[in-house]
């Protein structure tokens, strides 16, 4: 296999399976039924990276988001963490105590499974309401109790991106989720390597995916600790779970990989395809990166 081929096996395990499609499209559907059962909801629609086509497998905290109609909005005037409660409470008889959890600004429903079995692990319920064209969510964490934010901007983001990378800015990105997956997550949330992804990856894409990466690693290093904002312009920092500690491992691991890629890259040119196939796998991405 070359390195080209690699990459596109690669490219292409990362993508979602038929099977993991229908499962996810049959989960969601009875979350919302759950959800419109016990509360008034106006609107409903898929968010995060799965509707950005930038999920890695496997499926994962995958985003519903469910602005709630007039009837809710009393809940504006009390605690967030009362209304994530409150879904919780909602979900547990159709899921069960143990798989349904509070997150930061989100209900989890966690269904198991292995990762390999084209079913989707966990759905991310996040119960919002609208304010113009943004939409405001619980978030107990925060110094203001509620973040507004838009998903549907950074999906449109996404969107600019990828086609101002000739296709390609998007398999890029879900390849660095991987990497950081693969890694122990020195990028926390994941999101962040998307929103820096869109200032340091600019089209043309002409590198091929070894060099393009290569350039995205070094980037990510050298401006991790720099504060990156909501891509919508709205809310907290996404980059304000990366504390001084947190960004100094990153970089740590960034420049490890740094040497893996050159390494991988030397042995290439040198051909030994064989020797930069087992480091793009074992060093860089992981089992998903076949070498055959």
């Amino acid at each position: 296999m070359t390195i080209e081929e690699a990459f596109q096996k690669f490219k292409s395990r990362l993508e979602l399976t038929d099977g993991e499609q229908k499962d996810a499209s049959k989960r969601q559907k009875r979350v919302r039924e759950v959800m419109s059962e016990n509360f008034h909801v106006e609107d409903d629609f898929l968010a995060g990276s799965y509707a950005r086509h930038t999920k890695t497998k496997p499926l994962k905290d995958v985003d519903i988001f469910l602005a709630l109609g007039s009837k809710e909005r009393h809940r504006l005037d009390e605690p967030a963490k009362d209304l994530l409660e409150a879904v919780r409470v909602a979900l547990v008889p159709e899921y069960g105590e143990d798989k349904v959890s509070i997150g930061r600004r989100c209900v989890q429903v966690r269904f198991g499974g292995d990762e390999d079995d084209d079913k989707v692990m966990s759905i991310d319920v996040v119960p919002a309401f609208t304010e113009g064209d943004n939409y405001k969510i619980a978030d107990p964490q925060s110094e203001k109790d509620w973040a507004v934010t838009n998903p549907k901007t950074h999906a449109a983001k996404a969107t600019a991106c990828n086609k101002d990378f000739d296709l390609k800015w998007k398999p890029v990105v879900k390849m660095a989720k991987k990497w950081n997956e693969h890694k122990g997550k020195p990028i926390k949330p994941s999101f962040l390597i998307e929103v820096m992804a869109i200032e340091l990856l600019k089209g043309p894409f002409s590198g091929g995916y070894p060099y393009e990466l290569k350039a995205l690693f070094a980037a990510l290093e050298a401006r991790i600790s720099e504060i990156w904002n909501d891509p919508a312009g709205l809310g907290p920092p996404v980059s304000d779970r990366m504390d001084a500690a947190a960004c100094q491992n990153a970089r740590k691991v960034l420049a490890e990989t740094g040497q893996s890629v050159d390494r991988a890259i030397y042995l290439a040119k040198t051909g030994n395809v064989g020797g930069a196939l087992r480091i793009w796998r074992d060093e860089v991405f992981g089992s998903r990166f076949s070498i055959s």
